[in-house]
């Protein structure tokens, strides 16, 4: 079959470790279901890979991507979940020690077929794209589970996006505008500003901009470069929810802050599979839709690849197979 894959690691050049090729069509154990892609979408997970995080030499090559949605063996119209549980864990899978995303220690979804247990396939609604669909299962499921599982703000709060442009961006805009709620982003780019207004984003600022008054809680995916401000930006008794650094780990921890103004600084990562159930539903109800960048044909990911190592993405890239 034909694969996207990490066949080596290069911390300075990741694009150096990536081969699109032939790789052996996968076997499907007791339990487990095989799904034949329709769409899969790129994150920068995926990039973390071809770097070497999280994915050591000794399991490689390895087939990249998390995100996918296809047909399983019976015909039936699926989205693929890539938390990847112990099969004695019960309860939420996120916090499952011995769980996994697929392409860490499992085969991934950027290929013409991918195996996963069978408990990780969810329906996909009829009124989603399969590009659409295949956008949900990291970057929005992450984005669903941050503001309305852990940030603990009812509809009608005011809720700081850092960062404008990213795919978990995005989704906290779309998702959170869907559902009512004030959402405000900060981004360094005006254009970036401007698309995030025009998905639904009540107000826009430029980074690190003084806010015309404190917010309900602040989703936070940037870390070091946004730290400082999401604690400055929150109203006593406040809450940062953060699931990622993508600017590396913050230097101040704001200690007095969070402490002075009784703070809450909560994580969150992924989702579980009836999250992604449900976010599959909100987004039928509500109409609310995944922002699609690019979309490209599984042979042509490199090009996806460089287009977000260079950070000129708004919203996801998607790899396409017919």
């Amino acid at each position: 079959m034909i694969a996207v894959y990490a066949a080596r690691s290069s911390e300075e050049d990741p694009l150096s470790a990536l081969e699109i090729g032939e790789r052996p069509a996968p076997e499907v154990p007791e339990g487990w279901a095989r799904v034949r892609l329709r769409a899969a979408s790129l994150n920068h997970h995926d990039l973390w890979s071809l770097r070497g995080v999280g994915l050591p030499q000794d399991r490689l090559p390895m087939v990249l991507g998390c995100d996918g949605a296809g047909v399983d063996d019976e015909g039936n119209e699926v989205v693929v979940h890539a938390v990847v549980s112990d099969p004695s864990w019960r309860g939420d899978e996120t916090l499952d020690p011995k769980r996994s995303l697929l392409s860490e220690r499992y085969q991934g979804t950027f290929a013409d077929a991918v195996v996963v247990p069978r408990r990780n396939l969810v329906p996909k609604p009829s009124a989603l794209s399969f590009e659409e669909a295949s956008c949900l299962p990291t970057a929005w499921l992450t984005a669903y589970r941050m503001l309305f599982t852990r940030s603990g703000v009812a509809p009608g709060a005011t809720v700081l996006v850092q960062g404008a442009g990213g795919g978990v961006s995005t989704a906290l805009v779309a998702l959170g505008s869907a559902a009512g709620y004030r959402m405000w982003v900060t981004g360094r780019e005006e254009v970036r500003r401007a698309r995030a207004l025009e998905l639904g984003a009540d107000q826009a600022f430029d980074s690190g901009a003084r806010l015309p008054e404190r917010v309900d809680a602040v989703m936070e995916t940037v870390g070091r470069a946004t730290w400082s401000h999401s604690a400055r930006s929150l109203k006593p008794g406040g809450t940062i929810v953060v699931c990622g650094a993508t600017s590396g780990d913050a230097t101040a921890a704001e200690l007095q802050r969070v402490f002075f103004l009784q703070l809450r600084v909560v994580g969150s990562t992924m989702g579980t599979r009836d999250e992604l159930e449900r976010l599959a539903q909100m987004c039928t109800v509500t109409g609310v839709r995944p922002v699609i960048d690019q979309v490209l044909p599984l042979e042509q990911a490199r090009d996806g690849f460089a287009r977000l190592l260079q950070g000129d993405v708004f919203g996801k890239v998607v790899f396409t197979r017919s």
